[in-house]
């Protein structure tokens, strides 16, 4: 989540925010979410979990979210 905020910080073209899921668990639901962290790109869950910064990097440049 830290690199979401950081990639928001360089970008006013990216916005970041957290949910907590058990204090919004009706927002949670409506984003299918089982584990955490669950990555949203505007408003479609696209992956879950951790992942290397590189890797998340390459999977927001991705043409899909273009």
């Amino acid at each position: 989540m830290l690199l979401a905020y950081r990639l928001a910080l360089a970008s006013p073209r990216i916005r970041a925010s957290a949910i907590e899921a058990t204090e919004f668990p009706s927002l949670a639901d409506s984003m299918d979410v089982w584990s955490v962290p669950r990555i949203v790109v505007n408003g479609v869950p696209q992956w879950d979990g951790a992942v290397p910064e590189r890797v998340f990097i390459d999977r927001i440049l991705a043409p899909a979210f273009e």
